[in-house]
């Protein structure tokens, strides 16, 4: 079987939140499961909510100077830098 004939699933793993227990927990779901209901989480309890994931890259870019000199936040293209 030839590398370029394999097709990948992406599956977006979508952040729950637990209002019982505070517990966090993710889950891969596929589009066409975006507006089902949250899942229980792992310790029973039913009232749960999908909440915004947050996650950071490291690296460099052609055009980023030295760490730290991006003006704050991510980079000067990520909605934090106009908040810092």
């Amino acid at each position: 079987m030839r590398l370029s004939s394999i097709r990948l699933r992406r599956m977006p793993i979508y952040e729950f939140l637990c209002r019982d227990c505070d517990t966090r927990f993710e889950q891969k779901r596929s589009g066409a499961e975006f507006d089902a209901p949250a899942p229980p989480c792992p310790n029973g309890h039913a009232s749960t909510r999908r909440v915004l994931s947050v996650f950071a890259t490291a690296g460099a870019t052609a055009s980023s100077g030295p760490a730290g000199t991006s003006g704050g936040g991510c980079g000067a293209g990520c909605a934090c830098a106009a908040n810092a």
